[in-house]
């Protein structure tokens, strides 16, 4: 397969960037310095599945980026049986934005493996990220020199799975998709939504979910050197 691949795109969250680890660093950080009777670990074992459950509606187009932002927080706090007023809601959801892209935690052997396919392909990403807040993470965790180009969702205009924003992206790259795969967490958004559109794709699965045995995967970031 590496000798057909030029182009390899990867997903940002939960795939190079440890989303779940910066995340609950900043919400304890809000906690602490304003709801101090609010235990992290407890509100973050609600929020993970919650938060998950909403990205996959907007990703789908069936909530907004405003519902997106105040729904995780409010069914989370809902979850705990924790009264909040919307005006909370709105100032942890601020804050939060600002304090994620203080931490950047990269999952183990995200440096050493761009370093390692850095030479021997065109590195990209596509995200569904926020522009402003992927923009940061990238700067921030100095991911930016290992890529040539930059897809966010608010610049295609749609989300993955849409085939419309791997288009979009291996346009920017100038890449062709017989010579492109896609590596990310999602099966549904990175795996399937790439499969779809006509690229390869390999499923990191730093969970090990049950996957379909058809579809390529790894564990570890590091087991990309068996594929390319």
């Amino acid at each position: 397969m590496s000798t057909t691949i030029t182009d390899i795109f990867f997903d940002l969250d939960h795939t190079l960037w440890d989303f779940d680890k910066n995340s609950a660093m900043a919400f304890d950080r809000i906690f602490k310095a304003n709801y101090p009777h609010i235990i992290t670990a407890d509100f973050i074992e609600k929020y993970m599945p919650i938060n998950q459950a909403c990205w996959k509606l907007y990703q789908h187009d069936k909530i907004t980026h405003k519902e997106l932002r105040y729904n995780r927080l409010k069914f989370s706090f809902d979850a705990l049986n924790h009264e909040i007023s919307d005006r909370d809601i709105d100032a942890i959801a601020n804050d939060y934005i600002e304090l994620l892209t203080e931490n950047n935690y990269l999952f183990d052997g995200a440096i050493e493996v761009l370093e390692y396919l850095k030479p021997k392909y065109r590195l990209h990403i596509i995200t569904n990220g926020f522009a402003g807040v992927q923009d940061k993470k990238i700067r921030n965790a100095q991911l930016s020199d290992y890529f040539v180009t930059i897809t966010n969702s608010e610049l295609a205009g749609v989300k993955k799975p849409n085939s419309i924003i791997f288009d979009y992206a291996l346009n920017l790259a100038q890449a062709a998709k017989e010579n492109s795969i896609m590596i990310g967490d999602c099966l549904d958004a990175d795996v399937n939504g790439a499969l779809n559109a006509g690229l390869d794709a390999i499923f990191f699965n730093d969970k090990k979910i049950e996957a379909p045995e058809n579809i390529k995967q790894i564990n570890h970031l590091l087991e990309l050197k068996k594929y390319l």
